[in-house]
């Protein structure tokens, strides 16, 4: 009994010790929030300038910094789901990162197209659409530091 269960505790540790602790993570993820929100900050301010609608609610820190943090952490929900469930991640993230960039635009030309939004203009959809490229290429490199195993570092 003694030695089964020395087994598992050292087989526990051995397999801990290859994982991002989740405190680490956490502040990956934070970090790469934070950034994506500071750079979004500058894109909504040159989309106002280029002719965005001052004042156009999706522009406005409260709203994009709320997607921002939702996209991040969604993201990374399904970064993970694919690292572990799929024999290629990489290849399979390699194509489906740029597909759901590419989709992530439905919304915005819609916008853009229709005006559900008060104050949608294209200057304002195509700064959403520059948000969008900024949380990706953001948050794709957070996702690599976030999920190395602390023995690749």
């Amino acid at each position: 009994m003694t030695t089964q269960t020395h087994t598992t505790q050292t087989h526990t540790l051995d397999h801990a010790a290859g994982r991002v602790p989740v405190a680490l993570t956490g502040l990956v993820l934070v970090l790469a929030v934070i950034v994506a929100v500071a750079v979004n900050v500058v894109v909504a301010w040159v989309a106002r300038g280029a002719g965005a609608t001052p004042g156009f609610p999706p522009l406005t820190v409260p709203v994009f910094g709320a997607f921002t943090l939702v996209g991040v952490l969604v993201g990374w929900a399904g970064w993970r789901i694919i690292e572990h469930r799929s024999a290629r991640p990489g290849r399979l993230l390699g194509w489906l990162v740029p597909v759901v960039g590419l989709l992530s635009f439905v919304p915005d030309v819609a916008l853009g197209l229709l005006r559900f939004i008060p104050g949608a203009t294209w200057p304002g959809v195509l700064g959403l659409m520059v948000m969008h490229v900024v949380v990706i290429v953001i948050a794709v490199p957070a996702y690599l530091i976030a999920g190395r195993p602390a023995t690749s570092r």
